[in-house]
């Protein structure tokens, strides 16, 4: 099995599934399945999902796209803990802010039924890494939840139990409470918002394989102009505006579009295992893989951290081109 940890030297490229959950109109599942097919055929073997992406769509989407595939062959994870009704977004009719409608649950019985639930959608006997989802105002709570998995980690269903989080105090709060081989920690590790370095050094210097998603924190490091740029699924405010202009411009030195310099600034930090991309179309997925490939000159991270944006660079001293998808 293609285990989601210890961190290899140098990171691999996963499949991050919440998109790719958005119901029709927006998206239909043919178009979903394409991306899915694609990201495979490119050399892709590690899929991140959870119930909450479409309330499930994303998972029966992704068990669709991996049917018939040899199970030793990729790595999976999925979360417990929130979900929202099956085939909505965070956003649906009736809802007056995001994610208004969401249901939080870490209780034993909730998560037996997740990881049931999961497991039938996806079509697959077992979890590789199943994390305790967005339990920042549930710390306490979420230990049920982890209780009941390690239950599930003995019958042998559920083979690693981590913790999925935008923010890093909850990743290191619950690190502290409980043993984790791995996490994932979205939007904290980019060119804008650096906050999940210290969560990431504890996680290196404790073993801990981490993996770092929403590189392009939900679309403004994507590229540069951008019409209606968005920073944490709002409108980006002007200080992130300029301070995006101010990484393009420098990228824009070294002719490195911004989004290589994004993605592949995600991988830099050690501890980093699998760095997660979100393409709707594989249009979208084949300019990842341009920017996780491309080679970067060194001196375009001198110019980044001598003008503040980023810090001096951790010691993977592979911040060069990636020799391919897969490490």
């Amino acid at each position: 099995m293609s285990s989601a940890f210890p961190s290899p030297a140098r990171p691999r490229l996963g499949l991050g599934c919440a998109s790719l959950g958005t119901p029709p109109p927006e998206l239909d599942d043919a178009t979903a399945l394409r991306v899915m097919a694609a990201a495979w055929d490119r050399g892709i073997r590690y899929f991140d999902v959870a119930p909450l992406y479409g309330g499930g769509l994303a998972e029966v989407r992704l068990g669709r796209a991996l049917a018939g595939r040899p199970r030793e062959a990729f790595t999976l994870s999925t979360k417990t803990g929130v979900t929202r009704a099956f085939g909505t977004t965070a956003l649906p009719p009736g809802a007056t802010r995001r994610r208004e409608f969401d249901r939080w649950d870490y209780s034993a019985a909730a998560t037996r039924a997740s990881v049931t639930t999961s497991l039938g959608r996806l079509g697959v006997a077992c979890l590789d890494v199943v994390h305790l989802h967005d339990a920042d105002t549930h710390l306490d709570a979420c230990l049920e939840a982890y209780a009941e998995l390690a239950r599930l980690r003995d019958t042998g269903v559920v083979r690693a139990i981590g913790i999925g989080s935008n923010v890093p105090a909850t990743v290191a709060s619950l690190l502290d409470r409980a043993s984790f081989p791995t996490f994932l920690l979205a939007g904290a590790f980019t060119l804008l918002d650096q906050s999940g370095r210290a969560v990431l050094d504890t996680a290196h210097a404790r073993g801990i394989a981490a993996v770092i998603g929403g590189v392009f924190n939900s679309g403004v490091l994507a590229r540069w102009p951008n019409p209606a740029p968005t920073f944490g699924y709002a409108p980006a405010s002007a200080d992130i505006c300029a301070r995006t202009a101010q990484i393009a411009a420098i990228c824009e030195r070294y002719d490195v579009p911004l989004a290589a310099a994004a993605l592949q600034f995600a991988a830099s930090h050690p501890a980093v295992a699998t760095v997660l991309i979100g393409p709707r179309s594989t249009a979208e997925l084949d300019d990842n893989l341009h920017a996780w490939t491309l080679p970067i000159p060194p001196e375009l991270w001198a110019d980044l951290a001598q003008a503040g944006i980023i810090g001096a660079m951790p010691p993977r001293e592979r911040m060069a081109p990636f020799p391919g998808i897969v490490a």
